[in-house]
């Protein structure tokens, strides 16, 4: 159940806010900026590449490190393949991940370790095994960490990771989930490799695009801030409207898709909120049988084959419309509408204003994060960290 009075507390929100996931999302854009400057004090800025890479390879833990490789795949991939290489082990942990490099991967090749922990054993095994055969590495961690050491020097390029004033290591010096989760991290690994990309000719990130984006995040931050009401607060409004509901987030364009299946994730993540993200117009025929099923919302509860035993309130369908193209043209939203209303569901719709590509894909991105990190701090039951 969500805590709707909860959402226009501040202060009551700031109490619940013990991981400062809401300062995280207010401080994107000054992680852009610091996380630019690291960028261009380890070197990036001085690169004097031969070519482009034949293909980019993107390995890492967590939420963040999967949404950096679907969002470079998404900006680069017109330019060259991005191939995120996905971790094995039998726990969730940093000492039990390991990552292989594909048979083919040679000297013509980029690789890149994201990573908010940089305590992995199997990403220095993977840069060391990446040295051997030739590949570039280039690592955005945190400074002092294990990856660090092993990244430095002949082995690669090593970028700090932008750290927050409130995100230091633990007793064991390691950062880990301290900071993993939080909206932040994603600037803080992807900020530093638009540079690298741009440098590189896979895709157009000079600086003056990156102020761009760090001032798109801090008016988008004024915007969804916790001392705007819900009903001026699009990140607000977006966690209201989503509490107690199945999000069916389906997105045009091709910045839209990479942050739909973000939010998705930071959902069940965050605000432990299972959601389904599919693209249009492919989302009509996926999602299609969900709207006509158990989880209409115009299912009818008195049904008379329905269980009478005490039971949860059903998840209802609700459909969130994420674009970053502009209203005319040719578009599926037209189609995706007629089908949610045919079947009495309702429909939440995101677009950003005008701007370049990075610009409205940071705004989907904060506007999101800002929405999950509400439900996850209003709604009840939901697990203290």
């Amino acid at each position: 159940m969500l805590d709707e009075t909860l959402l226009d507390s501040p202060d009551d929100l700031a109490l619940a806010d013990r991981r400062g996931l809401l300062r995280g999302a207010a401080e994107a854009g000054a992680r852009v900026r610091t996380a630019a400057r690291h960028a261009v004090d380890a070197g990036i800025a001085d690169l004097r590449p031969e070519g482009r890479p034949r293909a980019v390879l993107v390995a890492g833990p967590g939420t963040a490190a999967t949404g950096v490789a679907d969002l470079i795949g998404a900006l680069a991939g017109a330019s060259a393949p991005v191939a995120h290489l996905r971790p094995t082990g039998v726990a969730p942990a940093a000492g039990a991940l390991r990552w292989a490099l594909p048979g083919w991967a040679g000297s013509v090749d980029l690789l890149l370790l994201p990573t908010t922990d940089g305590s992995e054993p199997g990403l220095a095994l993977l840069a060391e095994q990446a040295y051997r055969r030739g590949v570039t590495v280039v690592a955005v961690a945190p400074q002092g960490s294990p990856l660090a050491e092993a990244v430095s020097g002949s082995h690669g390029l090593f970028v700090p990771m932008a750290v927050a004033p409130n995100e230091t290591p633990d007793e064991h010096g390691e950062y880990g989930e301290n900071i993993a989760a939080g909206p932040g991290a994603l600037w803080a690994l992807f900020t530093p490799l638009l540079a690298l990309l741009d440098r590189v000719g896979l895709l157009e990130a000079p600086p003056e695009a990156l102020e761009k984006v760090a001032d798109r995040l801090d008016r988008t931050a004024e915007r969804c801030g916790p001392a705007i009401a819900t009903y001026d607060n699009p990140a607000k409004t977006l966690a209201a409207e989503l509490a107690d509901s199945l999000p069916l987030i389906w997105t045009e364009g091709s910045a839209a898709g990479p942050a739909g299946r973000r939010f998705a994730a930071v959902l069940a993540e965050l605000a432990g909120l299972p959601a389904l993200a599919a693209e249009l117009p492919e989302a009509l025929p996926a999602h299609g049988v969900l709207l006509a099923g158990d989880y209409a919302a115009g299912a009818d509860p008195d049904d008379f084959f329905r269980d009478r035993v005490d039971e949860p309130q059903a998840l209802r369908a609700r459909v969130v419309l994420l674009r970053d193209r502009p209203a005319g043209g040719l578009s599926a939203a037209p189609a995706a509408r007629e089908l949610a209303l045919g079947h009495e569901t309702a429909v939440s719709e995101l677009e950003p204003e005008e701007g370049d590509d990075l610009e409205t894909l940071a705004e989907l991105l904060a506007v999101t994060d800002f929405a999950a990190v509400y439900l996850a701090l209003a709604t009840r039951g939901t697990p203290a960290p």
